[in-house]
C-alpha cells in the first residue's frame, strides 16, 4: 500500500538530468552533470530501499498479534527474507533477514532489520513508537551489480493511531519516519550520513490516497524531508515544497507535488502531475503524466524541460 514516494521522484530525475545539465553557459566554469546524475541516484536508490523497508515492516506488524493488537498470524510474507518475533523480551521484536533471493527482479538484498517496541504498547495505539535498526543492509542492484548498504536506526510513529486494514473506517492514519545517524556506504567505498523526516497521512477516497510531506526544517527551508552529505562530500537537502499525493485509484503513482533537491553548487525543482502541454491533470489512466523540470546551475543559469513519466 506504501509506494516508493520520494524514490520515484529522485529516479526520474536521474534518468532526466544528464540531458537537461549537459549544456552549460559560458558563465559556468563546471560541468555538474555527472556529478548530479550520480548524486540523484543514490538519493533514488536510498530512498527506493527506506520506503521498501518501510512497506515491509508494516506488512509484519499488522499481521502480528502482539505488536498490532489485532487477530492474525504471522506469516513468510515477504519473499525474499524471514521474519522471526519475540514477544517475551523487552523490548519485544520482529527480526526481519533478508537472505539474498533474487524475487524482486531488478535488485536482492541481505542483512538484518530489527523492529522493536516496548512492552504493552500495540503499534494500533496512537502515538505508538518502533525503533527499526538496520544491520548491514545491502541492496545490489542486478542491471550493474553495484550496491548500497545501510547502517543505523530509523523511529516509525504512529501519530494518528490505527491500522491501515482499517483506513475505509478510520478515514485517515498519520505515520512519520525519522532518523539523524543513517550509515550509507556506496559502491565507490564512501561512507555518509543521511537523515530523514518525513510524514505520510493515509485517507480513503476510492481507495487508499497518501499524502508526503517533509517536517524538517533548516533555517528557511522547510518540508525538508531528507538531508546529509553525498558521496562527494557536497551538503544536500530534499525539501518537498508541495505535498506529493498518491493515488490507489491511479496506481500509486505521483499525481500532484513539487521536490526541489539542493546542493550548494546546483538545484533541480520537479513539478508533477501536469499534462504535456504543462497544465495540472487527473489521473490519465495508462497515459503520462508529465514533470516540469527546472535545473539552476552555479552561476544561476536555468533550463527548463517538460517530460513524461
Amino acid at each position: 500500500m506504501k509506494p516508493r514516494i520520494l524514490s520515484l521522484v529522485i529516479s526520474i530525475l536521474s534518468l532526466t538530468i544528464l540531458f537537461t545539465a549537459c549544456k552549460k553557459e559560458g558563465s559556468d566554469s563546471q560541468d555538474y552533470s555527472a556529478e548530479t546524475a550520480a548524486h540523484s541516484d543514490d538519493q533514488s536508490r536510498f530512498s527506493n530501499e527506506v520506503d521498501a523497508v518501510a512497506n515491509d515492516a508494516n506488512l509484519a506488524l499488522e499481521v502480528t498479534p502482539a505488536f498490532s493488537g489485532r487477530g492474525g498470524e504471522i506469516q513468510s510474507l515477504i519473499c525474499d527474507a524471514d521474519i522471526t518475533v519475540d514477544t517475551l523480551a523487552n523490548p519485544r521484536t520482529i527480526t526481519i533477514t533478508y537472505n539474498g533471493t533474487n524475487c524482486l527482479g531488478n535488485r536482492t538484498r541481505t542483512g538484518v532489520i530489527v523492529l522493536s517496541m516496548a512492552q504493552g504498547i500495540r503499534w494500533k495505539d496512537a502515538g505508538a513508537a518502533l525503533s527499526v535498526s538496520y544491520q548491514n543492509f545491502k541492496v545490489t542492484r542486478i542491471s550493474d551489480n553495484k550496491s548500497i548498504t545501510i547502517n543505523g536506526t530509523q523511529t516509525y510513529t504512529n501519530v494518528s493511531g490505527g491500522l491501515l486494514i482499517n483506513l475505509p473506517v478510520l478515514g485517515t492514519i498519520t505515520h512519520t519516519i525519522t532518523s539523524s545517524n543513517m550509515s550509507v556506504t556506496f559502491d565507490n567505498g564512501s561512507q555518509r550520513t543521511w537523515q530523514v523526516a518525513r510524514q505520510r497521512v493515509f485517507t480513503y477516497n476510492n481507495g487508499v490516497v497518501i499524502t508526503v510531506t517533509g517536517t524538517h526544517t533548516d533555517g528557511s527551508v522547510t518540508g525538508i524531508a531528507e538531508w546529509g552529505t553525498n558521496r562527494f562530500g557536497r551538503s544536500f537537502i530534499t525539501a518537498i515544497t508541495q505535498p506529493l499525493v498518491l493515488k490507489q485509484d491511479c496506481s500509486f503513482r505521483v499525481g500532484s507535488g513539487k521536490v526541489v533537491h539542493t546542493t550548494p553548487m546546483y538545484n533541480i525543482a520537479a513539478t508533477f502531475g501536469l499534462d504535456a502541454n504543462g497544465n495540472a491533470t487527473s489521473c490519465p489512466g495508462t497515459g503520462y503524466y508529465y514533470m516540469k523540470l527546472e535545473w539552476t546551475g552555479p552561476a544561476g543559469n536555468t533550463q527548463t524541460a517538460l517530460l513524461p513519466y
